[in-house]
């Protein structure tokens, strides 16, 4: 009885000082400054990329086409923008390590695509082709300033923390985006409360709010985070790009030798299963839509995955600690997977409200623990290299989900066949992910 006692006592000590080591993790100014920026940017993932766009630009930039055909050119604009971030995702790594410009090049893609966000409030009604470039541009900008922010995870803590400090990266952005798109869904269901003259002109006015919010938290990281200290060069942009191939193609080599086939099968599961579950994020409320929900509906279950994301994600954070990484996200790869099938067979909207939650308490997760099980892989000196390389591969792969949507979308003209062929990805990804082997303590 005595030992029994004991035995909880030593647990609940444990657990007590893990929890203080988190409350000190968390007060951090440097590490709560670079996380803040998953709450400044996420607001463009939700309110823009997941909410509005997919509604406003099948009802209002192409009223005129059928819903098919605005599938398939949403598809495409995923895909071309994944595409150009593949590309120069490298490039930027290597700049940002070598000019130590991680934070500069942040600020310069979040200032832009602020720009292209905010922007969208005057493209007009049947505007599909300028609404289309400035969302493409856009997601462009936020999706290369996050390779920057993601690059400086090392910098900002210890190895042993990067699970939780991901997490709560996420943790974070699921509820700021949570909190501005719960307003602009209230400006857009209800726009007399706000002095608005309709729904439209509310949806317009969210994608204002989005870029002021988007460079307000940003300006936390600005001041609080140091630029990460790199290994100077003094060569031009020119022969800095010229030297980005040489220096991939030694990332490249590096990640695929023999000696070095945990980072590959890592690399190569993410390279498949990231771009499911992207794919799902960005076009689900395009989804619903083809299967003829309501548009309030389908924003609803996006709030629904928002707010459940939040705890989510910084459970996953804690969970990390005892648990492999791996596992976790295998595990909610497996609820992906389940849900894909689920969401094909889709007939009432409540059916939409439990797929987000059940999207929301695993996405977090499987963002949180990549980045982090990324990083604990990549070499800390040439995390800007690595983190590029890292994010060309998963935009890379972002452009097959979108494509193969796209496709599917023409040849089947059946909207519940194209979320079906999101699961050759997700089992490829979590075929590759099952062969790492971890130490332990990751």
């Amino acid at each position: 009885m005595n030992s029994c006692r004991e035995l909880l006592i030593d647990h609940a000590e444990c657990f007590a000082i893990q929890v203080l080591k988190m409350q000190n993790i968390c007060m951090n100014k440097k590490i709560f400054s670079w996380a803040l920026y998953d709450w400044a940017n996420s607001v463009f993932y939700t309110t823009v990329m997941a909410g509005f766009f997919p509604i406003f630009f099948k009802k209002y930039w192409s009223s005129e086409d059928s819903v098919i055909l605005s599938t398939e050119r949403l598809g495409w604009v995923l895909a071309i923008s994944g595409f150009m971030l593949a590309i120069l995702a490298p490039t930027l790594g290597v700049i940002s390590d070598k000019r130590r410009g991680k934070k500069k090049l942040l600020f310069a893609t979040m200032l832009m695509g602020v720009i292209c966000t905010m922007g969208l409030y005057f493209v007009p009604v049947g505007g599909w082709a300028t609404a289309a470039f400035l969302y493409g541009t856009g997601l462009f900008m936020a999706s290369a300033s996050v390779v920057f922010n993601d690059a400086m995870l090392p910098s900002v803590c210890d190895e042993k923390d990067y699970g939780f400090v991901s997490s709560l990266g996420y943790s974070l952005g699921y509820l700021g985006g949570g909190v501005l798109f719960a307003v602009n869904v209230v400006m857009y269901l209800k726009p007399e409360l706000f002095g608005i003259s309709d729904g439209a002109q509310a949806v317009k006015i969210s994608f204002l709010t989005v870029g002021v919010w988007w460079f307000v938290f940003t300006l936390p990281l600005m001041k609080n985070v140091p630029e990460p200290e790199t290994q100077l060069s003094k060569k031009s942009v020119k022969d800095l790009t010229l030297e980005t191939f040489q220096e991939l193609k030694s990332t490249f080599l590096d990640i695929f030798r023999n000696s070095n086939r945990n980072l590959f099968y890592f690399v190569v599961g993410y390279w498949f299963y990231i771009d499911g579950v992207y794919t799902v994020m960005s076009m689900a409320v395009d989804f619903g839509m083809a299967l003829g929900f309501e548009s309030s509906d389908l924003i609803k279950a996006l709030l629904i995955t928002q707010f459940v994301g939040f705890p989510s994600s910084y459970l996953f954070g804690v969970l990390s600690r005892k648990v492999s990484s791996q596992y976790l996200i295998l595990f909610c790869l497996g609820i992906y997977f389940v849900t894909i099938i689920a969401a094909s067979q889709m007939t009432e909207a409540w059916h939409f409200y439990g797929l987000a939650t059940i999207i929301g308490l695993s996405q977090g997760g499987v963002q949180a623990l990549s980045r982090s099980l990324f990083a604990q892989l990549a070499p800390p000196h040439k995390s800007g290299e690595y983190f590029g390389f890292f994010n060309m591969l998963g935009k890379f792969a972002s452009v097959l989900g979108p494509v193969l949507v796209a496709l599917f979308a023409r040849y089947t003209q059946d909207s519940r066949q194209t979320i079906l062929s999101l699961l050759i990805l997700i089992v490829i990804g979590s075929y590759f992910l099952f062969k790492v082997k971890l130490n332990p303590k990751s």
